[in-house]
C-alpha cells in the first residue's frame, strides 16, 4: 500500500554531499516536547502513513500525547529490522518454511514469505560449558556443539540462501545482543525507496528478551515472541498502545567500590518496586552524559528484569564516540550526528520533556551488591549477603533446613561457617557424613566428595561464570575482573576446588583486549578459561558439575549456589544440582570463586593468606577505577572491532564445510529430531473459522506468582525418563546425544513434552511435588502433564491454566506459548501477565483472561479441581472485544463458582489475530489476499 505524507514532512537532508529523504518531526505540532522515545514512534509513522493502518490521526495522537493519561490509543509501529538467536531463531525459520509450503497450497506465491526488512541471526545461544578450567576448553566446546547441533545449523544455512535479506552470524561470534550494539546497529538506517535514498532511526524488535540493550545505543528496540518477529519479518507492524513514559533522571557519580553491575542492580530493583510493566522508561538529566555507552547498554539489557518494553538512552556524544570505537564508518557517523540534530533527537540536557512519572538516582549512592537467590530484582547489598544467605537458606535445604529459633549453637561443632573445605571435627574428610548441625547460625551437612581431600556443604559456591551480554560487553567491569584477578594471584589465593569457573565472553573483542593487556594468564590461573562465544550458563548451559561433586549434592540434597554475571537467575535455570543463583558482577564472581560460599562476609572474612602469613581481604585486591581505566585506554581500539567484524558472516572452516540444502522451499527429513515441520497450518482454510466459547474445560496446571517463561517452556538439560527424553530414546538418540530444551526448539514433539516440565515448577494440583506433573482428573492419578494433555486430547477435552501474578515473566520464549497451545490449553486465567507472554498466548490463538480486580483462585474459592465454562467470547466473531466473559467453574460436588473475568485481548490487531486461530495464520491469509 502507498505511503500518504499529510503533514508534509517528506524533506531532504544533505550530509557530506549526500542527499537523504527524510520525515522531518518538525512538520508535526508537538513534536518537540515528546520524549526521545515518542519521537522515534512519531517518526515511524510519519513514515508509514498509508491512511487505512496508520492514519494522519493515529500521527496526532502521538503529538498530542497525554503524559497522565492511561494508554488507550493504539498504533502500528514498524521495526526497522528483527534481530534473533538461534534457540527462537530456528523454530523462526521452521515457520517460515513451513508457511511457504502453506502459501502454496492455499494457492499464492511462496515467494512472498520472505522478509520485507533486513532480518540477521546470531549463533549464541547452543555453546555448552561442558569442558571448564582448561586451555582446550574453547576447542572442545566448539566441537560439541557442531557435534550436536549439526542439523539445526544445516538449516539455518539453508534458511540464509532460501531467503533474501535474512543473515546469520555463525557459532564462536559473541552474543547477539553484545554483537547488536558492537556491530549490526546502525543507529540511523539508509534504505532505497522508489529510487530515493532514505534515512530514518534505527529501531528493532527481537526474538529475546534482552533485545533491550541496544536502547543504551539511542536504537528503540525490545523482545518479542518468535511469532510476532515473524511477522514483523513479513511486514506485519506490531500492534501496540502509546505507552506511558517514565522519566528516570541520574545525578552524580559511581562511587570507587561499586560497578555498573552494582548500578544496573539497584535500578532494576527500583523500578520493578515502582511498576513499570508495559511502560517505555527514558533517562535524563545532567547525568545522562556521565553514563558510559558500556554502562547505558547494561542498564538497557536488563529492561526485562524491571519490566519496562523499553529502556532508552538518547543519543549525544557518549553515543558518537562509541560508534566510532567499534569501527562505524565515517560516512556513518556524520549521518548519525546530522541526522539526530536535524530531527531533535540529539540529547540536550537543558530540555526536560515531559514524562508520566519521575524516578531519581544519585548514582554516588549506589553500593556493592549482587541480586538472588531466585529474581534479578531481588536485590542483596554485598555487605548483608552472609546474613541474607543464612536467612534464606532454610527454604532451600529441605527438612534439613531449621528454623533460627531452633538451633543449638552448644553443639554445632568444629565446621567453620565461611570454609567449607576444612573438615569437621567429627567427620574427618572420610568416611559418611555425619548428621546435620547448626554451625555459627545456620544449617551444616558437611559432605564428604569422592577422591578429594575436601567436604562441601549447604552454600558452597558450585559455579562461578563470568557470563551474559549484559557484563561481557563493559569493558570497566571485564577489566576490573582480569585485575582482581592478576592481584589474587600475585598474593597466592586460589579458587576453591569445587567451584567449576568459566569465562564465556560477549565477543571476540574482549578475548583481544585481555590478550593485549596480559591478563588472561591471571584469569586462567584461578580457573576462568575461555569456554566459548555464547550466553553459556545465563541461559543454563552451564554444563554438568564434576560426577564426584554432583553426587556429594545429591547425596546430602545440599543446597548449593551458583554465582554469574548475567541477568537471569530463576529457579531451576542454571544448572539441575544447584538450588540458589546468585547475580553478581565479574569481578564479584571472581571474588566468590575465591571464597567458595556464598556463607562468607567479604568485609571481614579473608580469602586466604599470603606468602608472608598474613590475611587477604577482598579490599586488599579490588582493583581502583583509575587503574581499571587506565588499562582499558591503554589496550582497546578501533581495530579490534574492525578486525573482528569484517568477515562476521563468513564463519570458520566448520560453518563453511557443513553441507547445505539447496532450493526455495525445505526438504524435511522425517527422521530428524531436530527439525521437524509443524502443524499449525494443517486444514487451515481460506477464511477463518469462527471462536467458540469453552465448554467442560479442565485445569491442566495451577500455579502461583511469578511464573517464568522458564517454568512453562524449559531451555535446560532433558530429563531421560521424562515424555522429552522418552520421545529421544524412541527415536534411536542416546543420553549423551539429548542436547537441550533450546536447541531441539525445531522440533515441536521434543517442545510439547518440555512444555510445564520445569524441574522446579510447582503445580498446586498436587501437594509437595516438584516438576511436570499433574493430576489427570480422568483417572485420579498422578501423570506427567504432558501424558494427562494427551489423554484429555482424546477425550476432546479443553484446558485452562490457572496462574497468579506475573505470569510469563522472563525471556520471550514463544514456545511457552506454542506449546501451550499444542497440548490442547484454551484459555489462561492469571491475576497479571508479563507483556510478551500475553502477546504470545493471543498470537498462538490462546485466549488470555484475568481475574477481577482484587480477586484470586484462593479468594474466589478455586482448587483447580473444578471444570469450567467461559461464555461471551463469540462476540469477537461480530468484530467487537468483549472487555470481560463470564466463567463458571463447577466443583465436583456441583457447586458453581461464577466470575467475570477481564479479556486482555488489549488491541484491535491482537484481536484480528486472535480470530484468525494466531498472527501467522492471519498474516498467511493475508498474503494470499494480497
Amino acid at each position: 500500500m502507498s505511503t500518504i505524507d499529510s503533514f508534509a514532512a517528506k524533506q531532504t537532508l544533505a550530509v557530506g554531499g549526500t542527499d537523504y529523504e527524510i520525515y522531518a518531526l518538525d512538520a508535526v505540532d508537538g513534536a518537540e516536547k515528546l520524549p526521545y522515545s515518542l519521537k522515534i514512534l512519531l517518526e515511524n509513522l510519519l513514515r508509514t502513513e498509508d491512511g487505512a493502518n496508520i492514519t494522519a490521526d493515529h500521527v496526532r495522537a502521538i503529538a498530542a500525547w497525554d503524559p497522565k493519561a492511561e494508554p488507550s490509543t493504539e498504533i502500528q509501529f514498524t521495526p526497522a529490522r528483527v534481530i534473533m538467536q538461534d534457540f527462537t531463531g530456528v523454530p523462526c525459520v521452521v515457520d517460515l518454511a513451513t508457511m511457504r509450503e502453506a502459501v502454496e497450497e492455499l494457492g499464492g506465491d511462496p515467494e512472498k514469505i520472505n522478509p520485507l526488512a533486513p532480518a540477521e541471526l546470531v549463533i549464541d545461544h547452543s555453546v555448552m560449558i561442558d569442558v571448564a578450567g582448561r586451555i582446550d576448553a574453547l576447542e572442545r566446546n566448539i566441537e560439541l556443539e557442531y557435534e550436536r547441533n549439526n542439523e539445526r545449523y544445516q538449516f539455518l544455512r539453508w534458511g540464509q540462501t532460501a531467503f533474501d535479506d535474512f543473515k546469520v552470524v555463525p557459532p564462536g561470534t559473541g552474543i547477539v545482543h553484545q554483537v547488536n550494539i558492537e556491530y549490526l546497529a546502525r543507529a540511523v538506517m539508509t534504505r532505497e525507496v522508489d529510487g530515493v535514498l532514505r534515512a530514518y532511526p534505527d529501531s528493532c524488535v527481537g526474538t529475546d528478551s534482552h533485545t533491550t540493550m541496544v536502547n543504551g545505543l539511542g536504537v528503540l528496540g525490545w523482545g518479542v515472541g518468535g511469532i510476532e518477529a515473524e511477522a514483523a519479518m513479513l511486514g506485519q507492524p506490531v500492534s501496540m498502545l502509546i505507552p506511558k513514559v517514565v522519566g528516570f533522571k541520574l545525578t552524580g557519580e559511581i562511587p570507587p567500590a561499586a560497578t555498573a553491575t552494582d548500578v544496573v542492580l539497584t535500578i532494576t530493583e527500583m523500578l520493578r518496586e515502582h511498576g513499570v510493566v508495559g511502560k517505555f522508561v527514558e533517562f535524563y538529566g545532567e547525568g545522562v552524559a556521565q553514563v558510559p555507552l558500556a554502562n547505558r547498554a547494561t542498564i538497557g539489557n536488563m529492561s526485562p528484569e524491571f519490566g519496562s518494553t523499553a529502556a532508552m538512552f538518547p543519543i549525544d556524544q557518549v553515543t558518537m564516540d562509541y560508534l566510532r570505537l567499534t569501527g562505524r564508518s565515517e560516512e556513518q557517523l556524520a549521518l548519525v550526528e546530522a541526522y539526530a540534530k536535524r530531527q531533535g533527537l540529539w540529547h540536550d540536557p537543558s530540555v526536560e520533556p515531559a514524562f508520566s512519572e519521575y524516578l531519581e538516582l544519585d548514582l554516588s549512592t549506589v553500593v556493592p551488591s549482587i541480586a538472588g537467590p531466585k529474581r534479578p530484582q531481588d536485590r542483596v547489598i554485598l555487605s548483608e549477603a552472609k546474613e541474607s544467605f543464612r536467612q534464606v537458606l532454610p527454604s532451600y535445604a529441605g527438612e534439613s533446613g531449621f528454623a533460627e529459633e531452633e538451633i543449638d549453637t552448644a553443639d554445632a561443632g568444629s565446621f567453620p561457617a565461611s570454609d567449607p573445605s576444612t573438615p569437621d571435627s567429627d567427620n574427618n574428610s572420610g568416611g559418611e557424613a555425619p548428621a546435620e548441625h547448626r554451625t555459627e547460625g545456620r544449617a551444616s551437612k558437611p559432605t564428604p566428595v569422592e577422591g578429594h581431600d575436601f567436604t562441601i556443604d549447604h552454600g558452597i559456591v558450585s559455579i562461578a561464570s563470568i557470563t551474559s551480554c549484559t557484563n561481557t560487553s563493559n569493558p570497566s567491569v571485564m577489566m576490573a575482573a582480569g585485575l582482581l584477578a592478576k592481584n589474587a594471584l600475585e598474593r597466592g589465593l586460589e579458587a576453591k576446588p569445587w567451584v567449576k569457573t568459566s569465562m564465556a565472553p560477549g565477543s571476540q573483542v574482549v578475548t583481544d583486549y585481555y590478550e593485549r593487556a596480559g591478563l588472561w594468564p591471571a584469569l586462567e590461573g584461578l580457573g576462568f578459561h575461555l569456554v566459548g562465544y555464547g550466553c553459556t550458563t545465563c541461559i543454563g548451559n552451564s554444563g554438568p558439575l564434576a560426577p564426584e561433586i554432583s553426587e556429594a549434592i545429591a547425596e546430602n540434597d545440599l543446597a548449593v549456589t551458583a554465582v554469574l554475571s548475567g541477568n537471569r537467575n530463576f529457579e531451576g535455570r542454571i544448572n539441575p544440582d544447584v538450588k540458589m543463583n546468585y547475580l553478581a558482577s565479574p569481578p564479584l564472581v571472581i571474588a566468590y570463586a575465591l571464597a567458595g560460599t556464598m556463607d562468607f562476609d567479604f568485609e571481614n572474612d579473608p580469602l586466604g593468606t599470603d606468602s608472608e602469613g598474613q590475611d587477604v581481604y577482598l579490599k586488599d585486591i579490588w582493583p581502583s577505577p583509575t587503574e581499571v581505566e587506565q588499562v582499558i585506554a591503554e589496550n582497546i581500539s578501533q581495530e579490534m572491532f574492525s578486525e573482528n567484524y569484517k568477515d562476521v558472516f563468513t564463519g570458520d572452516e566448520r560453518w563453511q564445510g557443513l553441507d547445505t540444502p539447496e532450493g526455495a522451499t525445505f526438504d524435511w527429513d522425517p527422521e530428524s529430531t531436530y527439525v521437524r515441520k509443524p502443524p499449525y497450518f494443517e486444514g487451515m482454510g481460506a477464511e477463518p473459522e469462527p471462536v467458540k466459547d469453552i465448554s467442560g474445560a479442565r485445569v491442566l496446571v495451577k500455579l502461583g506468582d511469578s511464573t517464568t517463561t522458564d517454568h512453562i517452556s524449559p531451555a535446560g538439560s532433558i530429563k531421560a525418563d521424562s515424555p522429552a527424553g522418552r520421545y529421544l530414546r524412541e527415536h534411536g538418540v542416546e543420553r549423551k546425544d539429548f542436547n537441550s530444551y533450546g536447541s531441539r526448539r525445531g522440533n515441536h514433539e521434543v517442545m510439547i513434552r518440555g512444555t510445564f516440565a520445569n524441574i522446579r515448577i510447582k503445580n498446586q494440583l498436587l501437594d509437595g511435588v516438584e516438576g511436570g506433573y499433574t493430576k489427570n482428573f480422568l483417572t485420579g492419578e498422578q501423570e506427567f502433564i504432558y501424558d494427562a494433555a494427551q489423554a484429555y486430547a482424546e477425550q476432546d477435552i479443553p484446558l485452562v491454566v490457572l496462574a497468579g501474578k506475573e505470569y510469563g515473566s522472563g525471556s520471550s520464549r514463544d514456545w511457552a506459548a506454542k506449546g501451550t497451545k499444542l497440548l490442547g490449553v484454551q484459555a489462561v486465567i492469571t491475576e497479571s501477565f508479563e507483556r510478551i507472554h500475553r502477546s504470545n498466548l493471543i498470537g498462538m490463538g490462546v485466549l488470555p483472561l484475568q481475574y477481577p480486580a482484587g480477586e484470586t483462585a484462593e479468594s474466589l474459592g478455586l482448587d483447580g479441581t473444578e471444570t469450567f465454562d467461559i461464555s461471551g467470547v463469540t462476540a469477537m466473531n461480530d468484530g467487537e472485544t468483549p472487555k470481560t466473559v463470564k466463567v463458571t467453574a463447577t466443583k465436583e460436588d456441583g457447586t458453581e463458582i461464577t466470575f467475570d473475568a477481564v479479556v486482555r485481548i488489549d488491541t484491535p490487531g491482537e484481536a484480528a489475530y486472535f480470530r484468525n486461530g494466531g498472527i501467522l495464520q492471519y498474516v498467511l491469509r493475508s498474503l494470499v489476499k494480497a
